[in-house]
């Protein structure tokens, strides 16, 4: 893959102004759009340093043959532009929201003569009202069911209401009076639409005004003696109340925003938003994304809101306050942007404490969980993960699929607590009983990078030091899957110890270096029948040993996820036990290597003494005079403190 030199725009040629650019392909489609600030300072970073372009960019550039550019005023034109190109060409490197399901909304249809309200999915339909979107369609229907009490609105299909409109009997609901039945002439097209507004304004957060109204009738109805009516009437505002209970207050009556986090990793991002109006979420809605394109959280949260305020939206979809989890790249462009689409000003920020804040943690848990789910229904497919398997025994050459996979990477912080992880994957999921953890030894403060290659070597030829040692207990060396049973059911023998298990493919987190140190560890051994690899983070390159250059898979296949997935659980059971072991050690003291002295006696000796300094000031008499320390004890304690632990007498 290289860069494709004929690209590059003459020197000077470039304008410095705001500016919208487009990569081409040889067959003339648009490939990627991209806006800037400086057309110029923008473009020439993708021809500045090839190699030094992150992987993605390289794989666009690469492909391109031709790009232009068009010059705008503002900044806020080009981010229009920007995306209006984005949504005419739909170019394969930028960035594509997609729903992570169907959502389903509340629609009422008022652009017909008879509105009707019902469950609407799918793209958005000119004239239709819009509410939600809502998680299940039952809550829709619920919701529904205790509005028509109040609002009898129309909700039968067409062929529904022709056949009644016909015969001029009004269907069951019309009877009860959860229709006005506009079918029969009951009500005319004005007084049923009058109530389809009215139901419109409810939803849409106008809820008080219907309740006082309805509190006002029913105190008349009572001091007119007409009880029945009284009684309909407070069953009615019990069910615009039930119907307001179902909708959560997270904030102010008055509060009207959208609430937007992100949640990513290195090939995909989830966004959630939640729908917040009057005070209540109205509803909920989540999108998946693959990056495709180099983008920061910023530039994702930037394109997202084009997407979800953009051309075919609803303008007055559009809130006063937008609250998101990370600014946009160009936070004064979008807000400036999202006034112009609302026609008022829009306040575009991150909120950093009260109420607001504690409900975007809630949406950024929400994005989390979306993301994992995604990924864990991603991994849990059964095709999936064979493509995965045979697209990685494919890339590096191996006789047969890897169906068990052992990845190990190192965590510690300036070379203290050096720690390392080994975690297991059976055919492509994680089977964390077989998962391990290690305290590196003795390793002496110097470079970094060389102490975790040594490191590696030393978890690896440890790990397959204990292979060996228990699969030669067991008499044979264990083959996974193999006759397992067997060998413990009809011999005998042991069940097999922890590592008695060999992986076929082994995955270190790191580069050559890290891979070559893995393999010289296996080698030392006499095991040459496993396979080694190393994935390295910045480039997602996969290196080999001995090989000069790395592997590259596909960016977007089921290989480079399932290393990707391997690798960052590894990084993590690293990371968790290197904070445990850091946390046990800002805790502890030097009390903790006496031996006797457990819990409380430590506890009794702080009390007493009030700190260790003091401690080790005293003498053994004065330590056995705390209760519970003997004179064994105290001289320990004594000569631990007082660095004579261990000298002879002689000195």
């Amino acid at each position: 893959m290289t860069a494709q030199p004929h690209l590059r725009p003459r020197p000077g040629s470039i304008p410095t102004s705001p500016g919208v650019y487009r990569f081409r392909d040889e067959h003339g489609r648009v490939i990627y759009v991209g806006k800037a600030k400086n057309l110029r300072a923008r473009l020439s970073s993708y021809f500045q340093d090839f190699a030094g372009l992150h992987p993605r960019t390289q794989t666009m550039v690469s492909t391109a043959a031709d790009v232009d550019w068009t010059v705008v005023g503002t900044e806020v034109e080009a981010l229009q532009l920007e995306y209006s190109w984005i949504k005419e060409y739909d170019p394969r490197f930028n960035v594509k929201y997609r729903d992570d399901k169907s959502y389903p909304y509340l629609a009422v249809t008022m652009n017909e003569e008879f509105p009707r309200v019902q469950v609407m999915r799918g793209a958005k339909r000119k004239g239709v009202r819009y509410f939600g979107p809502y998680g299940h369609a039952w809550a829709i229907r619920e919701t529904v069911d205790l509005l028509l009490r109040v609002f009898p609105v129309r909700t039968c299909s067409a062929g529904v209401f022709r056949s009644a409109r016909n015969s001029g009997r009004p269907c069951l609901l019309g009877y009860i009076g959860k229709c006005s039945a506009p079918c029969t002439g009951k009500v005319d097209a004005e007084e049923h639409r009058a109530l389809a507004e009215d139901f419109c304004s409810f939803m849409a957060g106008d809820t008080g005004r219907f309740i006082r109204a309805l509190e006002r009738s029913m105190r008349t109805a009572a001091e007119e003696q007409e009880y029945e009516r009284a009684a309909r009437i407070r069953d009615d505002i019990e069910a615009l109340r039930t119907a307001l209970e179902k909708q959560s207050v997270v904030l102010g009556d008055s509060t009207d925003c959208d609430v937007i986090a992100v949640a990513e990793d290195q090939l995909e991002a989830a966004v959630q938003v939640f729908y917040v109006r009057g005070g209540r979420i109205r509803g909920q809605r989540g999108w998946v994304v693959d990056k495709v394109e180099d983008v920061g959280t910023g530039g994702l949260v930037e394109r997202f809101l084009a997407r979800l305020y953009g051309e075919g939206a609803d303008a007055a979809a559009v809130p006063r306050e937008v609250l998101v989890s990370t600014e946009p790249d160009d936070p004064e462009a979008v807000a400036e942007w999202l006034a112009e689409r609302r026609g008022s000003r829009v306040d575009l920020r991150v909120p950093q404490r009260g109420d607001k804040r504690s409900l975007l943690e809630t949406v950024a848990k929400n994005a989390e969980q979306a993301l994992a789910r995604h990924r864990t229904q991603r991994a849990g497919d059964l095709t999936t993960r064979s493509r995965a398997l045979q697209e990685v025994q494919e890339a590096l050459d191996l006789p047969e699929a890897p169906l068990r996979i052992e990845c190990f990477d190192i965590s510690n912080l300036m070379g203290e607590h050096v720690v390392a992880s080994m975690v297991v994957f059976e055919d492509g999921l994680a089977r964390k009983s077989e998962y391990r953890r290690f305290s590196v030894r003795g390793l002496s403060k110097g470079d970094r990078e060389q102490n975790d290659v040594a490191s590696m070597h030393e978890v690896v030829h440890r790990r397959f030091s204990r292979y060996l040692e228990e699969s030669s207990k067991a008499g044979e060396l264990a083959v996974m899957g193999e006759n397992a049973g067997e060998r413990e059911g009809e011999h005998g023998a042991s069940r097999p110890g922890r590592f008695a298990y060999p992986p076929n493919l082994v995955v270190v987190d790191g580069g050559r270096p890290q891979v070559e140190a893995a393999r010289r560890a296996l080698d030392e051994l006499g095991i040459d029948d496993i396979a080694v690899c190393g994935l390295a983070k910045r480039l997602e390159e996969v290196w080999l040993p001995d090989e000069e250059d790395p592997v590259i898979l596909p960016r977007t296949g089921e290989g480079l996820y399932l290393l990707q997935r391997v690798r960052d659980e590894a990084h993590r059971f690293a990371i968790a036990y290197h904070r445990q072991k850091r946390a046990k050690a800002l805790t502890g003291s030097v009390l903790d290597e006496v031996p006797g002295l457990g819990p409380a006696r430590r506890t009794a000796l702080l009390k007493h003494f009030g700190s260790v300094r003091r401690l080790s000031e005293a003498t053994a008499e004065q330590i056995a005079e705390v209760p519970g320390i003997g004179a064994g004890i105290a001289e320990a304690v004594h000569a631990r403190l007082s660095g004579t632990e261990g000298r002879n007498d002689g000195g």
